[in-house]
C-alpha cells in the first residue's frame, strides 16, 4: 500500500443495497451461495490447470487440450458468478485462502497422479459442484431471483457437459487391440 490514505468502499462479506430491487436479506443469502460457487469454481479451475500441466502419456496432446478447454469454461463461469454477486450488492470472494475457506470442495493436493486417477478426482469434483449449483439455483429462484437462477443454469450446462466428457474418458472401451499394447 502507498503512504496515501485509502478508503474501503465496501468490506468483504457485506452486501449493500442493489439496483436490482432484490431485498437485502434475500440478496445476502444469494450472494453467500454465489460466493461458495465462486470458491468451488476456482478450486476446480486450479485442479484442472494442474492436470493440464502434468498430464503425460500417449494421449498427452488431446488430454492437454481438453483440460485447457475445461478450465477455461470454469473460469468463464466463475467470472459470471462474481459479476452477479457484485450486481446483487455483494463482494465476490477472492484470494487463495478465502477461496479455500469458502469452497465446499477440496483440492486434491500437489502430488501428481496417473491420468485415470486425476480424471476420477476431477469427475468427483464436477459431481459435487453440479449438486451444489443445483441447490444454489433452487435457492435463488425460491427467493425471487430467476435471473441468478438462469445465469447459474447456463454455467451448469457447461459443467455437466464437461463432466460428461470426463466420464467418457474414463470408460474402458477402446479401439486399440490388446496385441498392440503387449
Amino acid at each position: 500500500m502507498s503512504s496515501q490514505e485509502t478508503t474501503v468502499r465496501q468490506q468483504a462479506g457485506t452486501v449493500d443495497e442493489n439496483a436490482l430491487r432484490l431485498d437485502q436479506d434475500k440478496a445476502e443469502q444469494i450472494v453467500e451461495a454465489l460466493n461458495s460457487e465462486l470458491a468451488n469454481a476456482y478450486v476446480l479451475y486450479h485442479q484442472l490447470k494442474k492436470h493440464h500441466w502434468v498430464v503425460e502419456g500417449a494421449e498427452f496432446l488431446p488430454l492437454h487440450e481438453f483440460l485447457e478447454e475445461a478450465y477455461e469454461h470454469v473460469e468463464e463461469g466463475a467470472d459470471e458468478i462474481a459479476e452477479r454477486a457484485q450486481a446483487l450488492g455483494g463482494v465476490p470472494v477472492s484470494g487463495p485462502s478465502n477461496l479455500e475457506d469458502r469452497a465446499t470442495v477440496e483440492f486434491e493436493g500437489e502430488d501428481v497422479y496417473d491420468v485415470r486417477t486425476m480424471f476420477e478426482n476431477d469427475l468427483e469434483m464436477y459431481g459435487d459442484i453440479i449438486e451444489s449449483m443445483r441447490g444454489s439455483i433452487e435457492l435463488a429462484e425460491n427467493l425471487g431471483d430467476p435471473a441468478t437462477g438462469e445465469i447459474l443454469r447456463e454455467i451448469l450446462v457447461h459443467l455437466e457437459e464437461d463432466g460428461h466428457h470426463f466420464e467418457h474418458y474414463l470408460e474402458d472401451d477402446t479401439l486399440v487391440l490388446e496385441s498392440a499394447t503387449h
